[in-house]
């Protein structure tokens, strides 16, 4: 993809900050909804109107006349979900209604979805019925959605089935979608119940999955700021090439 075609908007939604991508090509107009799991009217009026309280960030139209300057509409052809914890998938089922396409998630997470009622029960929140995804993600996929191509990564330790989507880019830094696997100096939570977390296991995730990843790579995370992948790999406390971590593993 040309960097002057991938247009990305991060809406951080919900009482856990959590950061839905929504990821265009803007030579069609192809649209998919990544980790929609939070305040989905407000991403629905959005993607459909550019009605209401827009994204957190975007790089690219931020109006309906913007956007007829590229000479496409916008058109919502999939859901994906980096991993199924009810901040990053619990209002799925509202997206599947106004969209009717289909929803990709890797099966190890199948029984965590299961859960996201009770899970945000914990956190007064209520859910309606928990989604069943109906397409897989699995590892060395190339998931390609309309003329949308994503790289994925199956990382696992946060969540039994979590995994990174990484987007090329032909004439710019790649980008990385990487749910809650990596943020900007810290990493996913290993402790969550019913989700397979692993410490260890999450690590070596990192190391053989994301640390050969070019160091420009700009990575989107699940909650907090954007970072890049050199920056981690070089300061993050927890995994990068200094952490004690990363000592044993070698």
């Amino acid at each position: 993809m040309r960097s002057e075609d991938f247009w990305v908007e991060s809406f951080v939604v919900g009482p856990l900050a959590m950061r839905c991508s929504v990821v265009t090509d803007l030579s069609t107009g192809d649209t998919v909804i990544i980790d929609g799991g939070a305040e989905t009217e407000r991403i629905i009026s959005w993607i459909n109107d550019f009605a209401g309280q827009g994204p957190n960030m975007s790089n690219g139209p931020v109006n309906s006349d913007q956007l007829l300057e590229y000479g496409v509409s916008r058109n919502v052809i999939a859901l994906v979900n980096t991993h199924a914890h009810f901040d990053h998938s619990g209002e799925v089922p509202l997206l599947l209604e106004e969209y009717n396409v289909s929803w990709y998630l890797h099966d190890d997470d199948t029984y965590l979805q299961s859960q996201v009622q009770n899970s945000a029960r914990r956190y007064g929140i209520e859910l309606p019925k928990p989604a069943i995804a109906d397409k897989q993600l699995y590892d060395g996929m190339e998931l390609k959605i309309g003329s949308l191509l994503f790289q994925v990564f199956h990382t696992p330790g946060h969540s039994l089935g979590s995994c990174c989507l990484l987007i090329e880019i032909d004439d710019g830094p790649n980008h990385l979608i990487s749910g809650d696997v990596i943020f900007a100096g810290s990493i996913g939570r290993t402790d969550l119940p019913n989700s397979g977390g692993d410490f260890g296991l999450l690590a070596k995730s990192i190391f053989t999955r994301l640390w050969p990843l070019e160091d420009d790579t700009i990575v989107h995370p699940g909650h907090g700021p954007m970072t890049t992948i050199g920056l981690e790999k070089s300061n993050n406390p927890f995994v990068g090439v200094h952490s004690q971590a990363f000592a044993d593993f070698h």
